[in-house]
């Protein structure tokens, strides 16, 4: 089982560590060391500290965190940094591990140096911006996890465990899913929540719901009647008298690019049905009787 279901494993593992090596415009852009990185190196004794503290400090700069293990960088980076502290054997930087608290005392300095946040200092204002991202996009959790961490870089903050971030990302997008489906069914008149539960029965003589045989629709042909079929479920959806509710905007605050044929158990259904009712008739005849005329393209048969 993945560890984070909406990302790969190789996603998982690339994050907050080095997923490649480094290009050379990379490493001259990232990795060099300027004066004030040297001045704090330079505090240094020996070439396994200089060279141990100078890997931590270009790899949290390139990756964003600090690893568990600060010598598991590429060897690209080990000769990059070392030819640029002069350091002739840079096999040298194995020493550096053989006191433990060496590499957190570190940490503490280049972050107090830099001005790097923990996690917990804006993690109320991270999931202020997962909420209004996921109220006002259809973005998915892969893409919002993504932009997070963006979103983390751009103000100096220590990326937290993959797990940390993916499940606020995945709670927070819940939460507001949920708060969406409550204003979608307060919408509702009694009248219009009858209707819609209507169309979740199996009418007498039918296999399957209004519902289902709508999202099934007709056979998949380019023919007239096919297409004048589509056009009059269409006006049965429009009959609804749904549209009303918001067509643009509930279909893209639902994240629906597609027919939603999951989350169903997990929210009120009527609120699932409206939004598919105002949603649908995006585009429709301007009448139940119009009828598309031989001279006419699949590509004009809609209004919008």
């Amino acid at each position: 089982m993945p560890v984070v279901e909406f990302l790969t494993d190789e996603e998982a593992s690339a994050y907050g560590r080095y997923a490649e090596v480094p290009s050379r415009a990379d490493l001259e852009r990232v990795f060099f060391l300027d004066d004030e990185d040297r001045a704090l190196v330079e505090r240094r004794r020996g070439d396994h500290m200089k060279l141990g503290f100078s890997l931590q400090l270009v790899t949290v700069r390139w990756v964003g965190a600090f690893l568990e293990d600060p010598l598991e960088v590429p060897t690209a980076v080990l000769d990059f940094v070392a030819g640029q502290l002069g350091i002739a054997d840079p096999s040298c930087v194995k020493k550096y591990t053989e006191r433990t608290k060496t590499r957190f005392d570190h940490q503490w300095e280049i972050r107090r140096a830099y001005g790097l946040k923990e996690f917990a200092t804006v993690e109320a204002d991270l999931r202020a911006w997962v909420a209004a991202r996921s109220w006002t996009t259809g973005d998915g959790p892969k893409a919002i996890f993504l932009d997070a961490v963006g979103w983390l870089r751009e103000r100096n903050v220590l990326l937290p465990g993959v797990t940390t971030l993916a499940r606020l990302v995945t709670n927070v997008r819940d939460e507001t899913t949920r708060r969406l489906w409550d204003v979608l069914e307060g919408l509702l008149t009694v009248g219009q929540r009858y209707v819609l539960d209507q169309l979740l029965e199996v009418p007498p003589g039918s296999r399957i719901s209004d519902l289902e045989r709508w999202r099934k629709g007709p056979v998949p042909r380019g023919s007239g009647p096919t297409l004048i079929k589509a056009l009059e479920q269409v006006a049965e959806v429009a009959g609804l008298g749904m549209s009303e509710l918001g067509p643009t905007v509930w279909c893209r605050r639902a994240g629906w690019r597609s027919w939603p044929s999951t989350g169903c158990t997990r929210t009120p259904r009527s609120s699932v049905v409206t939004a598919i009712a105002a949603a649908w008739p995006r585009c429709w005849p301007r009448s139940p009787s119009w009828r598309p005329s031989r001279s006419m393209t699949p590509w004009n048969y809609w209004t919008c």
